[in-house]
C-alpha cells in the first residue's frame, strides 16, 4: 500500500490538507483514521536494538513518556500547520509554557515579559522563576520603548502573549523580536488565542511558540494538552531532555483527540471569527457596555497591528459593564445559551469574569495596571447561530 509522506510529496500541500493528512503514519493494517497506541512501553528485537534506541542511533520508540506513535503524529501535523521545524507535545498548555522557559534558563539569567498575561503565566514569571534566581522584568507590551529599556545584554529570554488574556492587547512580534535578537535573547510567544490558523509568530521572527491544545485545537472541551514548537536544534538541545525527565507527557488518547480536532480547526475557527465579528459590532452599541475590545473592530486601539499580524480577529471578545462586578454577575447569570466557564475556544459559547476567576490570584493592583476591571467579562464565541447568541446577550444586558 502506497503511503508517501516524504518532504517532497507533502511540500506543496496547503494548510487544510496538512490539517487532515499531515504526519499521518499508517500501520501495516492500513487504517483510515490515525491509530491510537495505548501503551506505555515498547519491545525490542534484541538487546543490541535496545542499546541503539537509548543511544539515539535507532529511531524507534522507547517509552511513552519519551515518545509515542500517536503523539508523534500530532506533533508532526501541528509542526506542519505552524510552519515550525519541530514540535514536542505536553500534558497541558501551562506545562508547555513552563517547559519552554525553564529548559533554557538558569540562576542569574534575565527575562523580560509583557505585563498582560494569563494568571498562571503571571505566576510562573513573577513567583516561580525568581525562586530559581532568575530575574524577571515586566513591561507594557504595546510600548516598544519599555521593551527597548528593559532588554539588555544579559537578557536570555523574552516572553509574551499576543493577543493577551483577557484584554486582547497585541504586541508587535517583529519589532520586539528584533530588539531581543540584538542581544542574543530568544523570543517565546504564547499563540493560544490565534492558533496557527490566524497567526504564525515564527513568520515574524519568534524563536519558540507555545500552545494550549485544550482550546481551539480540541475545540470541544474534552481534553488537556499543550505543545512547544521551535527549531529542531532548540527541541533537541534544550527542551527534549527537560520534558523527558520531568514527565509532563501528553497521553496517546489526548493526542488522538487533538489529531481529530486539527482536521476541523480552520473550519470551526473561520465560523467562530465571523460570528464574533458580528457580535462584537452589536455589543458596541449597547448602553450597558462601556468598552468593547476585539481586534476585528475599527475601534480597536491596535487595529493596524492586528491587520498586520492576524488574518482575522479571533473568537474572543472582552467588554466592560458600566456597573462593575454586580452588573457583570447579573449579566452572566441572565444568559440562557452562553455558559459560565473559564475555558475558551470551545464549540459552546462561554463567558467568565476574569477578576474573580482566571486573574483572581494576580491581585487588584496588577489587574489595574493591565486594565482588568471588576466590570470586565470575557466572551468566547462558539458555533451556535450568531442570531441566537445576539438575542441571548441582548436579553441578559437589557435585564440588568
Amino acid at each position: 500500500m502506497s503511503d508517501d509522506r516524504s518532504d517532497e510529496a507533502t511540500a506543496g500541500w496547503r494548510p487544510r490538507t496538512r490539517a487532515v493528512r499531515g504526519g499521518l503514519d499508517r500501520s501495516p493494517h492500513g487504517e483510515t483514521s490515525e491509530a491510537l497506541y495505548l501503551n506505555s512501553g515498547f519491545v525490542y528485537d534484541n538487546a543490541e536494538q535496545a542499546e541503539a534506541r537509548f543511544l539515539g542511533d535507532d529511531p524507534g520508540f522507547i517509552y511513552s513518556r519519551y515518545g509515542n506513535p500517536t503523539v508523534a503524529m500530532f506533533e508532526e501535523r501541528l509542526a506542519q500547520l505552524d510552519g515550525s521545524e519541530a514540535c514536542f507535545a505536553t500534558a497541558s498548555g501551562m506545562s508547555a509554557v513552563f517547559a519552554a522557559l525553564l529548559c533554557q534558563l538558569q540562576s542569574g539569567d534575565h527575562v523580560v515579559a509583557s505585563r498582560a498575561l494569563f494568571g498562571s503565566c503571571h505566576y510562573i514569571l513573577t513567583q516561580l522563576l525568581p525562586r530559581y534566581g532568575i530575574n524577571v522584568d515586566l513591561v507594557d507590551g504595546a510600548d516598544l520603548d519599555q521593551w527597548r529599556d528593559a532588554i539588555r545584554g544579559t537578557t536570555t529570554c523574552v516572553f509574551f502573549e499576543t493577543p493577551s488574556n483577557p484584554t486582547l492587547d497585541l504586541i508587535d512580534i517583529g519589532a520586539v523580536t528584533e530588539l531581543a535578537h540584538e542581544v542574543g535573547a530568544r523570543v517565546v510567544v504564547d499563540n493560544v488565542f490565534s492558533t496557527p490558523v490566524l497567526q504564525r509568530p515564527n513568520e515574524f521572527g519568534a524563536d519558540v511558540v507555545v500552545y494550549s491544545g485544550t482550546k481551539h485545537m480540541d475545540g470541544q472541551g474534552r481534553i488537556l494538552g499543550g505543545a512547544v514548537l521551535s527549531s529542531r536544534e532548540f527541541i533537541d538541545d534544550h527542551l527534549m531532555q527537560f520534558l523527558r525527565h520531568t514527565g509532563p507527557a501528553m497521553s496517546a488518547f489526548n493526542a488522538w483527540v487533538l489529531l481529530k480536532g486539527l482536521e476541523t480547526m480552520e473550519l470551526r475557527l473561520g465560523e467562530q471569527c465571523r460570528s464574533t465579528q458580528i457580535i462584537a459590532e452589536m455589543l458596541q452599541g449597547h448602553d450597558a457596555i462601556e468598552r468593547v475590545l476585539y481586534p476585528g473592530l475599527e475601534s480597536f486601539p491596535q487595529r493596524e497591528l492586528a491587520q498586520k499580524q492576524m488574518s482575522a480577529g479571533g473568537s474572543v471578545i472582552t467588554f466592560d459593564l458600566r456597573g462593575g462586578k454586580s452588573e457583570a454577575f447579573s449579566f452572566s447569570n441572565g444568559l440562557r445559551i452562553v455558559d459560565i466557564s473559564n475555558n475558551l475556544g470551545d464549540a459552546k459559547s462561554l463567558i467568565t469574569h476574569p477578576a474573580t476567576t482566571t486573574h483572581r490570584a494576580v491581585g487588584p493592583e496588577e489587574r489595574a495596571k493591565v486594565g482588568i476591571g471588576d466590570g470586565m467579562v470575557r466572551l468566547s464565541v462558539g458555533l451556535e447561530d450568531p442570531a441566537d447568541l445576539m438575542q441571548d446577550l441582548t436579553d441578559a444586558l437589557n435585564a440588568i
